[in-house]
């Protein structure tokens, strides 16, 4: 990998689409969550003003700009509504994707999780912060990792559960993916993989790093890129990312 004050023009000369992620990418880690009974409160960030202005002058310069997360719809709407008209969302680990009004879903995993859930919701553990509302995935907070809920999910042979250092996300092994977003994405813009950049930094990203033509990597002890964005300093990483990229093309 190469810090990313490496990149020159012509590596990013045949790149039409630039998806990024979202925590630890866009905006800083960590969701505040709290469940009590029926009611849960959650908190959302919304996108600075500074990278409000950086994804207009990307799309203003041609760029398709598309935000892969694995929030749930109503939530990236409101952490991005003042960009709506500039952006795709792609969300819940690549399910389904959202672009000027018109869902494109990408995969029904109904029947795959409508039993495991209440399994799920049975576990009592003070660990255990909530349930994030979720159309096509499971997210579960908790303070640190819970082997009740890995062993439940360990015996259904057709999920798979990431642990990203606050939440578990439970979906369909092999399937539900952000790499099967990207891939989804690419087909509603008629796009081949050379021509997508991904910047992500968790362990959820990796797959879906490897689907694009230039993976970058925003945090490289958890996720590998063709180039990485240094964790130290002041910018967020699609800050950075940004920067480079508008410096490239002035």
């Amino acid at each position: 990998m190469k810090p990313i004050n490496q990149m020159v023009a012509a590596d990013i000369s045949k790149i039409k689409m630039i998806v990024f992620d979202v925590d630890g990418v866009l905006v800083s880690r960590g969701t505040k969550i709290k469940q009590v009974g029926n009611t849960t409160t959650l908190e959302t960030k919304v996108i600075a003003h500074k990278q409000i202005t950086q994804i207009k002058e990307l799309y203003g310069r041609g760029y398709l700009v598309n935000i892969s997360s694995g929030r749930g719809l109503y939530m990236l709407q409101e952490m991005f509504r003042e960009i709506l008209p500039f952006v795709s969302l792609t969300y819940e680990n690549g399910s389904a994707t959202w672009y000027k009004g018109q869902i494109y879903q990408h995969i029904n995993s109904f029947k795959y999780l409508k039993d495991i859930f209440p399994k799920l919701k049975q576990i009592k553990n003070k660990n255990i912060k909530g349930f994030e509302p979720k159309e096509f995935i499971i997210t579960i907070h908790c303070k640190k990792q819970i082997k009740k809920i890995e062993n439940i999910i360990i015996e259904d042979k057709n999920l798979y559960t990431v642990w990203n250092g606050e939440a578990y996300d439970i979906g369909i092994k092999n399937h539900q993916t952000k790499a099967l977003g990207l891939r989804e994405v690419m087909k509603i813009f008629k796009l081949k993989k050379e021509n997508t950049m991904v910047i992500g930094d968790n362990y959820n990203d990796a797959e879906l790093l490897a689907e694009s033509g230039i993976p970058i990597s925003a945090d490289k002890t958890r996720v590998k890129g063709k180039f990485y964005v240094p964790l130290e300093g002041e910018f967020l990483p699609a800050d950075s990312l940004m920067q480079k990229i508008l410096a490239l093309k002035s």
